[in-house]
């Protein structure tokens, strides 16, 4: 039996659930989520908490036993209590502003890079060098925050780029000047 897919899902206060077949949808305080789930597996709700259970033992139920419970148990933390994601840049001259709703970055290319964020997905810039990406779709949130990475990832000889917060960036040693001479 997964060890990921036989834990229960707490909900907490505030939280519904609702299952129509193979659809659940989960309404909280921060919005509303939906995902259809395979064939093989089957939700459902008991007092206070959501079991997720798989219908046989073959490989392909066993596989997805701990995949759906994982994404049931982030659509219950998205409407909860949401998703953030935080990201720093690094480089002289690199910024980030904000001009309506579209997020433009200034990371060393001749022309500022404009993003638009997805629908569900909020952008917020506090510091020029400081990006939040927040939302209740834990999915939408990684992407979008991966979208603005891309755009000018760290290299490894200045460390400058758009790096994840607290994300380590291996440095390496530049050229070696000539000794001989």
């Amino acid at each position: 039996m997964s060890r990921i897919g036989k834990k229960p899902i707490p909900l907490p206060s505030g939280v519904s659930v609702e299952i129509d077949g193979a659809l659940v949808k989960v309404k909280g305080p921060k919005g509303e989520l939906s995902q259809e789930i395979p064939g093989e597996t089957r939700v459902r709700q008991e007092t206070g908490q959501i079991i997720v259970e798989r219908s046989d033992d073959s490989k392909r139920s066993k596989s997805l036993h701990g995949l759906v419970r994982t994404l049931v148990a982030n659509m219950v933390e998205g409407v909860s209590n949401g998703f953030t994601k935080t990201l720093e840049i690094h480089g002289v001259g690199y910024r980030a502003t904000m001009q309506g709703n579209k997020l433009v970055l200034n990371v060393g290319y001749s022309q500022p890079v404009e993003i638009d964020p997805f629908t569900g997905v909020e952008i917020t810039v506090p510091a020029p060098n400081k990006i939040v990406v927040q939302g209740i779709d834990k999915q939408k949130v990684g992407e979008m925050a991966a979208i603005i990475r891309r755009v000018r990832k760290p290299e490894p000889y200045k460390g400058k780029g758009i790096r994840y917060e607290n994300e380590y960036v291996r440095r390496k040693a530049g050229k070696a000047g000539k000794a001989g001479k």
